[in-house]
């Protein structure tokens, strides 16, 4: 099986991880990215502003594979509160139209414990699917 490891540009390096994998027939896998920038930094502690920098990650791991937010398929939320997720939908739905647009894939989340990163309130992992050429 051939696959490539999708890494932004300028961004530090995974450890331990890949952010994304591209596998034949243009399937694109992205690992579970949190609200951090590029430089592994949280910019804010706010849950939306951690899912809306979590989402222009996922659609930054996909322009590696020359995927748009529109090849979406599927969608795998894990907060670790589901209140403050629903609390954050208004602002949610904000960022998320602005960021992948009026493209609604299949979606789960769950609640965990804890995420790996402490600050991080929400983990995403996306898979996309690529139309063949012709």
């Amino acid at each position: 099986m051939t696959h490539d490891i999708l890494h932004p540009s300028g961004w530090k390096p995974a450890r331990g991880y890949a952010n994304g994998i591209a596998a034949r027939g243009r399937m694109v896998l992205t690992g579970g990215l949190v609200g951090w920038n590029g430089d592994c930094v949280f910019e804010t502690d706010d849950f939306a502003g951690q899912a809306a920098q979590a989402l222009r990650n996922i659609v930054a791991v996909l322009a590696c594979a020359d995927a748009r937010p529109e090849h979406l398929v599927r969608l795998t939320w894990y907060v670790t509160d589901k209140h403050v997720y629903l609390a954050s939908l208004r602002d949610l739905g904000r960022a998320y139209r602005e960021i992948i647009g009026p493209h609604y894939p299949a979606m789960a989340l769950v609640q965990v414990v804890a995420l790996v990163e402490d600050r991080a309130l929400v983990e995403i992992e996306a898979t996309a699917v690529v139309p063949d050429a012709g």
